[in-house]
């Protein structure tokens, strides 16, 4: 893991020695219920964070590993907007209207892929709402219209859609109409502006009621492509990555290992395949395994190594700016009765082949090779992607990407942190638990009157207050026609959808490197047509399906 350099700015880091040094610093304020941070990451890899086995420098998430949580096995939904959809819902997806859908577009005439959330279904901010809580979302939203406000969140600042120029602040929003929005004199950046309103609504919000408890959504668009970070973070990290993804996934295994992060029967899979899609399958990279790093050119390496840079520095720039925020509730004594939950929306994104893309209107790769073309990716008026075989890196040691079914696309770093109830000693836990759990579960800790009736997650409030609690029931997932079961230690899934059912221990065998379909036939038999009942009761439609062109 790389050491912290002096030379930055000691606010961009977690200044808890320090505080813990002052008198009173870790005295909270009296509330009966815990404030809520909740912090989603946007196409974040299982391991690219230093405590997930990580050589990024990440020391404010870090910290919050050392005195919390880590669950291993916390479950998405493989893609950006049907996973926000279960974590605000507590929905499956295709319950609420946000199934899989083929280039981002609705279905019309289905209601499992109408691309917003049923307006009927209640979302996290106003079951918190209710409960008394003061509700603030910044960041990316991605789950259509009525936005965020009519959903239940007081203030706004963000994106609607699903992923844009993180240089350019038009892109960006204020709601409600007329709020005041921060002026930018200087250069924006989406991953700063975000973090600049979520403090001013956590400002706000003491003011106008300071014995209220609050919740804030704050929902980073990084490290989603385009990629664009600071240049001087992306140099720091660019002969990092001239290592290649052979060498840095042993590491990144090494380390989770040490960690005490894998199971014993766990193994660092083969390089992946790339997927098919509208560019792998006629440029002939799919199926192909991604490519030995030592076997490209060295021009084509530096390029490649440019783009994981640049991801890597959107990655410390977003811990920075988690930490600007772990810093402001230091300051106010809010960090002990404060529950901060942070995990990722999907897998790394591999789109859309080893090389990755350079063009908003399409993805062609360009080659930058001389000096002055390096030197300016990920600056404005760029648009970059990593591709597969980083994103197969990122995913350390698990199969595939985003969009699929093997844990590469549904297993999320998952941090959680509440001193004054869990402590501060840090725990990892195994147990399997799934973004629609989030809403009962934070709802349970908020002391909520009433959960809303009929949705799926269950609460797991108690695997994190260290209660004892019965197995969580069966996980389900549909993406594009990959599609998979979870009960108990069993794992049913296929991907791609012509696959054929694929059966897998998890806890002998996570890796999924062993099928055991043909050795337990009634089992399969079993949990298909368990995961078939699921199918028909949540609108899922397996048999419409095309290859899945849209980003996001």
């Amino acid at each position: 893991m790389m050491t912290t350099k002096t030379t930055i700015k000691r606010r961009q880091f977690l200044p808890l020695l320090a505080a813990a040094a002052a008198p009173g610093a870790q005295t909270t304020t009296r509330r009966a219920r815990p404030n809520i941070l909740l912090i989603l990451a946007d196409d974040l890899g299982y391991s690219d964070l230093g405590c997930f086995g990580g050589e990024i420098e990440t020391p404010n998430l870090n910290r919050l590993a050392m005195r919390g949580i880590r669950f291993t096995q916390f479950y998405n939904n493989a893609r950006c907007c049907p996973s926000r959809a279960a974590l605000m819902t507590g929905q499956h997806p295709h319950k609420v209207g946000m199934g899989n859908m083929t280039g981002g577009k609705p279905r019309p005439g289905f209601p499992g892929y109408t691309g917003r959330v049923d307006e009927a279904a209640p979302c996290v901010p106003a079951v918190l709402k209710q409960a008394g809580y003061t509700t603030l979302m910044c960041g990316k939203w991605h789950l259509g219209q009525p936005g965020p406000v009519a959903r239940g969140f007081d203030e706004f600042f963000g994106m609607v859609h699903g992923f844009d120029s993180f240089w350019d602040a038009s892109k960006y929003t204020r709601r409600p109409v007329g709020r005041p929005m921060r002026r930018y004199d200087g250069r924006f950046h989406a991953t700063e502006a975000i973090t600049d309103h979520a403090l001013d609504f956590l400002s706000s919000a003491r003011a106008a009621s300071p014995s209220k408890p609050w919740f804030l959504y704050l929902a980073y668009n990084a490290p989603h492509f385009p990629l664009h970070a600071p240049k001087e973070l992306i140099d720091k990290y660019q002969p990092v990555y001239e290592k290649g993804w052979d060498v840095l996934r042993s590491e990144r295994f090494a380390r989770l290992g040490k960690l005490g992060l894998l199971g014993t029967g766990d193994r660092l899979t083969p390089r992946s395949v790339v997927g098919p899609n509208r560019v792998s399958t006629p440029n002939g990279w799919a199926p192909k395994q991604n490519p030995p790093w030592d076997s490209l050119p060295e021009d084509r390496r530096r390029d490649l190594a440019r783009r994981m840079a640049i991801f890597a520095a959107m990655v410390e720039q977003m811990d920075r700016n988690i930490g600007r925020v772990l810093e402001d509730l230091e300051t106010k004594r809010e960090i002990d009765n404060t529950l901060i939950l942070f995990a990722s929306d999907n897998g790394a994104c591999a789109e859309w082949d080893p090389f990755g893309f350079d063009r908003s209107s399409g993805p062609e790769n360009i080659l930058h090779t001389s000096a002055e073309q390096l030197a300016g990716m990920g600056q404005p008026g760029t648009y970059h992607s990593y591709g597969s075989a980083w994103a197969n890196m990122c995913n350390t040691p698990w199969r595939l990407y985003k969009h699929y079914t093997y844990e590469g696309g549904i297993s999320t770093p998952c941090i959680v942190q509440w001193p004054a109830r869990i402590g501060k000693k840090p725990r990892i836990d195994h147990r399997p638990w799934h973004f629609i759990d989030v809403l009962p579960t934070l709802a349970s800790l908020a002391g909520a009157a009433q959960v809303p009736a009929g949705i799926a997650g269950e609460s797991m409030a108690t695997a994190i207050t260290g209660g004892r609690m019965v197995a969580r029931g069966p996980i389900f997932w549909e993406h594009e026609g990959s599609r998979a079961v979870r009960d108990g230690k069993w794992k049913l899934t296929a991907v791609y959808p012509q696959g054929a059912w694929e059966l897998y221990d998890i806890e002998a065998d996570r890796s999924e490197l062993h099928n055991r379909a043909a050795d337990d036939p009634a089992r399969v038999r079993r949990m298909a047509a368990l995961w078939e009942q699921w199918a028909r009761a949540n609108n899922v439609l397996p048999w419409i399906w095309e290859p899945a062109y849209g980003e996001g």
